[in-house]
């Protein structure tokens, strides 16, 4: 979240009206989540996965056709960025796993930053159901994993967002990937 304050006042203008301030916010909000898709891809270059300027549109698509702009600062802003891209994923594993009908699921790695729609299909769509799952036990834990998991987002950046310490998040992390591991049966890997 680079560029932070500049967002915030963005944000301020926006809700005070000003049609300008829109545009301003969404070219400073498509260029950070361009730049953080563009880095997911390089971490993972040989995975089949989502083309990241496709995902960096649909997701600013999702933030420009909502409810109005009534983002309330900028952490707000990057957790819908965040469903955005679980939802724009999840839809394309859906469609996968209706062309393909199933396919042995393997264990959904909660560090990995990458995510390959074609071959991931069916751990993805469990992700998404455990996470559910996850959200009516706590809906913060919840939050973190689509924060750092599909978002993209540092420890730093996810404390930011949720107006807590890094310390909580780090901790959060740990007991979303243990519930998540429980839940999608890889007990190994918690």
């Amino acid at each position: 979240m680079t560029e932070g304050p500049e967002i915030t006042r963005i944000l301020e203008r926006v809700r005070d009206g000003d049609a300008q301030a829109r545009d301003e916010l969404f070219q400073l909000v498509y260029d950070e989540l361009h730049r953080r898709a563009h880095f997911q891809l390089r971490q993972n270059p040989s995975s089949p996965t989502v083309h990241t300027t496709v995902l960096v549109h649909e997701a600013y698509l999702k933030l420009a056709g909502g409810s109005g702009m009534a983002f309330e600062d900028r952490g707000h802003l990057y957790r819908v960025a965040g469903r955005a891209m679980r939802q724009i994923l999840l839809d394309q594993a859906r469609r996968r796993l209706a062309q393909k009908r199933g396919g042995g699921a393997r264990p959904v790695d909660l560090d990995a930053v990458q995510v390959g729609v074609d071959e991931d299909a069916p751990r993805l769509v469990a992700l998404d159901e455990a996470l559910s799952r996850l959200q009516g036990h706590n809906p913060r834990l919840s939050q973190v994993v689509e924060l750092r998991f599909f978002a993209g987002l540092s420890v730093e950046e996810t404390a930011e967002a949720l107006g807590c310490s890094e310390r909580t998040v780090k901790r959060d992390w740990r007991l979303a990937r243990a519930f998540l591991h429980g839940e999608l049966g890889d007990p190994d890997t918690a």
